[in-house]
């Protein structure tokens, strides 16, 4: 016997067509009046490579210069991954992803320690990140 399940597959020429432009909402309204919207996802993903990719080239430079010492690929991944963690607890690198799906926010507006507000009786899925 099949137990009921919370989704469904349908195949795609059953599903309504997506709109190319959708429209943006306001990046402080309340998470109650905002679904994320697939294509804003695909411009921040693209930003995040930019940025991934920005950081990679950054670091390869500074050492082909003879600016950065290395002494292994974990020391590499180690300050890539510093380098951009300190990225995005700026202002600057927030509001490049700001930007990067549409929305202009001013810098003071920025909010770099928001709180995940995980609701009652459905913790996240590892604690208390994300991840």
């Amino acid at each position: 016997m099949d137990e009921p399940r919370d989704y469904q597959l349908v195949s795609a020429d059953q599903t309504a067509p997506l709109k190319k432009e959708l429209a943006k909402p306001d990046p402080g309204a309340t998470p109650f009046k905002v679904v994320v919207d697939p294509e804003m996802r695909l411009k921040l993903r693209r930003a995040l490579i930019e940025l991934i990719d920005y950081h990679d080239e950054a670091l390869a430079e500074h050492f082909s210069e003879g600016k950065l010492a290395l002494e292994s690929y974990k020391e590499y991944i180690e300050l890539f991954a510093r380098s951009l963690k300190e990225t995005m607890e700026s202002r600057e690198g927030v509001s490049y992803l700001l930007r990067a799906v549409g929305f202009e926010v001013r810098p003071d507006e920025i909010n770099l320690n928001p709180e995940l507000r995980w609701k009652r009786g459905k913790p996240g899925a590892f604690g208390s990140s994300l991840l």
